[in-house]
């Protein structure tokens, strides 16, 4: 490519000073400014309008590459016309990339370093081929989920391969560990083949890597040290030791997933997530999180979340029984996954080679697949045409984000045939509450056959495949904090509720919103290190709390958007009244196991306990709150704020995070 492609000076000059309408008040300023606000050359932080013009021209570079090297004809006018077009809509919050795209596109990572399988989400991995390479399954979650990506697994490798152990007749052979994420995962690749081949004893030399606190400097954050990395290595020992000789089990799949998702999180430093599916007739899967029955999984078992493959027909009384007391197991449907795109026709049988999905499960996937997401936000559109545009640059960023290649040659081949994608909707609840059922769906019903539409015209100019499925519901989570909508397809937590949201104690961050009026404490057990800043919301007149719409209406709501929206998947957890609600779960997955791919549950909790993220208060308590707050000045901040990366999905729902 000899010109990269850049928006014009005098295009981006009319959005330095525009103002922009984050959601929720400073509530979405700050999340963007810790979140997604990358550290520019010159030390300070990107302002909204940088951030969008970074991936704005990330994407059509994606594009030009791209045409030039398949010699397709680039034209700069058009070009240059659809990308003011995309900014514009990216800007205003129509509709938003990713997390990961907010952060990583047009960056560094993907523009010096290559390293485009941080753009993508979610991914996943099938234990079904360990014939072929044992370790290949373990070392594709830890590589992924320390770009960022959540990562979905099974268990149907377990009986399938002998753990032989390591050979201690033979010398031990020393590893010094670079300094690198390829470093830590060959680490861990070299442990695994010394106990699935019987090869010689490992001996790590941690030496090289950075010690604790220091910085990350693309992707963000500090390092963790070597402790986390070590901590595993003990862990896969323990684990492996105890397998020796026999055929792997679901237990030790499950056990070495999870000890890697630990590693990962390294101490809230990094934020990943993990799913394990599992067969719902076995006691041994379901009793995983039974700490009663495997006390020692209490130290690493909840870096998954854990949901069963279930055949429709089932009985469901067994698991449903588990899920009412704790919210687990989760269920998905693989042959509705397979058979159907939305289910309101019948089988099309497009996704037969498919095995799971991701960790929030919106995305059907395929072993060793990668996908990316995207997230527009109908309630902030005046009228159907507006929001078919907005539509065609969602699709877009999403489309061209399958042109990248990742650093894994199986990956790639599975996503060059699919390209797939997920263009997602949040604010739903929001939508319904202003405009009704009737609209909602006329608008996903003409916003699906345009995104067909769109991806015909677009594949044809790239000269690649349709991708196989181009709709979802994502749970999202911080993006939509931005936007200032609900979270996908959930109901909020009142009209009126207090959002809790951690910073380092030494942010620059926190002086502007103590002198703001905002409440900031220390945070709960993590005094040393972090605060908790106090955020009032008002959601809006007429808005239905998750505690006023029944179990029903919420796996209405999820089979509704999966008939007329998600040709690959709705992520709806749904939360029940324990008492009231509880046993009627094995009935509704009677019911929905034939409009659904995937639902979980979650125990509605009346508990109150320090600091929860999400409290609902009266309307007097939030006027009393809300006279104190002035306008938050972050002009003055003169030092720069790169704490958090996002992570995966982008879902704070199925979000693994050190307990």
């Amino acid at each position: 490519m000899t010109n990269k492609f850049t928006l014009s000076d005098s295009f981006i000059e009319k959005y330095k000073r525009k103002k922009v309408s984050f959601g929720f008040g400073a509530l979405g300023e700050i999340v963007y400014t810790r979140t997604y606000s990358r550290v520019k050359p010159d030390g300070t932080n990107e302002r909204w309008w940088e951030t969008v013009r970074r991936v704005v021209e990330g994407c059509y570079n994606m594009q030009k590459r791209w045409i030039e090297d398949h010699q397709l004809g680039w034209n700069q006018m058009k070009a240059q016309l659809s990308a003011q077009e995309m900014y514009d809509r990216i800007f205003t919050m129509k509709f938003l990339p990713p997390g990961r795209g907010l952060w990583a596109m047009g960056s560094p990572i993907t523009e010096e370093r290559n390293l485009y399988a941080a753009l993508f989400n979610c991914a996943f991995t099938s234990t079904q081929y360990f014939k072929d390479d044992p370790a290949k399954p373990f070392l594709f979650l830890m590589d992924m989920s320390m770009l960022g990506v959540g990562v979905g697994f099974d268990c149907k490798g377990a009986g399938t391969i002998l753990i032989k152990g390591v050979n201690t007749k033979r010398h031990t052979e020393k590893f010094v560990i670079p300094d690198s994420r390829e470093g830590w995962v060959e680490s861990v690749k070299l442990l695994l083949e010394a106990y699935f081949h019987g090869m010689a004893p490992m001996e790590f030399d941690y030496s090289q890597i950075r010690a604790e606190g220091l910085p990350i400097k693309g992707f963000g954050g500090v390092s963790s040290g070597f402790k986390p990395l070590k901590q595993l290595h003990d862990d896969i020992v323990k684990i492996l030791d105890k397998n020796v000789g026999t055929t792997i089990t679901t237990t030790t799949i499950v056990d070495v997933m999870n000890a890697i998702g630990r590693c990962v999180i390294a101490g809230n430093v990094r934020r990943t997530a993990e799913i394990a599916f599992g067969d719902p007739r076995s006691d041994e899967y379901l009793d995983l999180k039974n700490y009663k029955v495997n006390p020692y999984r209490e130290e690493f078992g909840w870096a998954s979340n854990n949901s069963v493959f279930a055949d429709l027909g089932m009985d469901y009384s067994a698991a449903a029984e588990r899920t009412r007391k704790n919210g687990e197991p989760g269920f998905a449907w693989l042959g509705n996954m397979q058979n159907y795109s939305r289910m309101n026709n019948g089988p099309d049988f497009k996704d037969t080679r498919a095995l799971g999905c991701n960790p929030c499960a919106e995305q059907t996937l395929e072993h060793l697949e990668c996908c990316c997401l995207v997230e527009t936000f109908p309630a902030k559109h005046d009228s159907l045409d507006d929001y078919i545009k907005t539509l065609k640059y969602a699709y877009l960023y999403g489309k061209t984000v399958t042109l990248s290649k990742t650093h894994w040659p199986e990956t790639n081949r599975v996503m060059l045939r699919n390209r797939r994608i997920g263009c997602s909707m949040s604010g739903v609840v929001q939508f319904l509450n202003t405009r009704g059922i009737d609209s909602l769906k006329k608008w996903c019903e003409e916003g699906y056959k345009t995104i067909q539409e769109y991806d015909e015209v677009y594949s044809d100019w790239l000269a690649i495949p349709r991708s196989i499925k181009t709709t979802s519901i994502k749970p999202s989570g911080t993006v939509s904090l931005l936007a200032g909508a609900t979270p996908g397809v959930h109901y909020p937590e009142g009209r009126f509720y207090i959002r809790r949201v951690r910073l380092s104690k030494n942010s620059p961050l926190v002086k502007p919103l103590e002198k703001a009026g905002y409440r900031v404490d220390p945070a709960y057990m993590d005094e040393a290190s972090t605060v908790v800043v106090d955020f009032p919301i008002d959601i809006g007149e007429g808005m239905r709390s998750k505690y006023e719409v029944s179990m029903w209406e919420k796996l209405s709501l999820a089979a509704f958007m999966q008939r007329h929206w998600a040709d690959n998947q709705v992520s709806c957890t749904v939360e029940f009244d324990p008492k009231r609600e509880g046993h009627d779960i094995a009935s509704a997955l009677n019911y929905f196991q034939y409009q659904l791919k995937a639902i979980s549950f979650l125990p509605l909790s009346t508990e109150h306990y320090k600091q929860m993220p999400y409290e609902a208060i009266t309307e007097e308590k939030y006027q009393e709150l809300a006279k104190k707050i002035k306008p938050l000045d972050l002009s003055k901040i003169d030092t720069p704020t790169n704490e958090a990366l996002d992570s995966f999905c982008d879902g704070e729902a199925c979000t693994i995070k050190k307990k």
